[in-house]
């Protein structure tokens, strides 16, 4: 059959598409149609086409998109059926309904499902794009401290001693002549004779000064640095023991 030179066919060239909601959705966003007062005449036209591109292609037409072709031409055809004049409706009689009414709630749907996915695509590929740093190791624990003992334990140790001083009365400043080193072996000789070990308490004896405590607390974690002593605590919440380390 001869055509004119201006009546060229309607040819549709179209990616793949997920199912004919989809391409219905491509077709009113490609004409700027409103989707809720769809053209269904021209829809129809345009969907068939697609049809029959695909087919000419000798590409497999999926049945869902049969169905749809099936159902847009029934909507057409009542779409096509004289109207009755418009009166108002008798009491119990409901307003007639638009044909296309399933079928825009479809694509309403549908569009907002595609969004989504569209959205979490945008957030997937912009996560492909970041580079984490796999964690580190976490550093060791201090020589001659338990894994359940904390250097904040201790200090939290040292100060309940502190509080529980007596304060003292006010009386002449002297200095002590007790040093830090002197400190230190003191407390290793009393370990070295002690297998049980020595509480906080134990070590600064019955009457201890502040000045001392801190002396004392100075030269436990000097100790501990120099993995001469160990601290344990053998249960939750209970008093921190330190312990002699034998060097073998």
């Amino acid at each position: 059959m001869d055509r004119a030179p201006g009546d060229q066919p309607y040819q549709l060239h179209l990616p793949a598409f997920e199912g004919p909601l989809d391409l219905l959705l491509h077709l009113i966003k490609q004409e700027q149609l409103n989707i809720y007062d769809i053209p269904i005449a021209l829809v129809t036209e345009q969907y068939l086409a697609y049809l029959a591109t695909m087919q000419e292609l000798n590409l497999d037409v999926a049945s869902e998109f049969l169905v749809m072709a099936a159902t847009l031409l029934a909507i057409k055809a009542r779409m096509l059926l004289p109207k009755p004049e418009k009166t108002e409706p008798a009491e119990g009689e409901e307003e007639a309904i638009d044909p296309r009414e399933a079928l825009i709630a479809s694509l309403l749907e549908y569009r907002r499902y595609k969004e989504a996915a569209e959205r979490l695509k945008e957030l997937g590929d912009l996560q492909a794009l970041r580079f984490w740093r796999p964690p580190a190791e976490l550093p060791p624990m201090p020589p001659g401290i338990s894994p359940e003992v904390t250097l904040n334990d201790l200090v939290a140790a040292f100060r309940q001693v502190v509080e529980s001083l007596v304060p003292e009365e006010p009386a002449t400043i002297r200095r002590d002549e007790i040093t830090l080193r002197d400190k230190m072996r003191q407390v290793l000789r009393r370990l070295a004779s002690s297998r049980r070990g020595l509480s906080f308490g134990q070590i600064l004896g019955p009457t201890p000064s502040r000045l001392n405590v801190v002396i004392s607390f100075l030269a436990v974690l000097e100790l501990i640095r120099l993995r001469r002593v160990i601290v344990q605590q053998p249960m939750p919440f209970g008093e921190m023991i330190v312990y002699y380390r034998h060097v073998e």
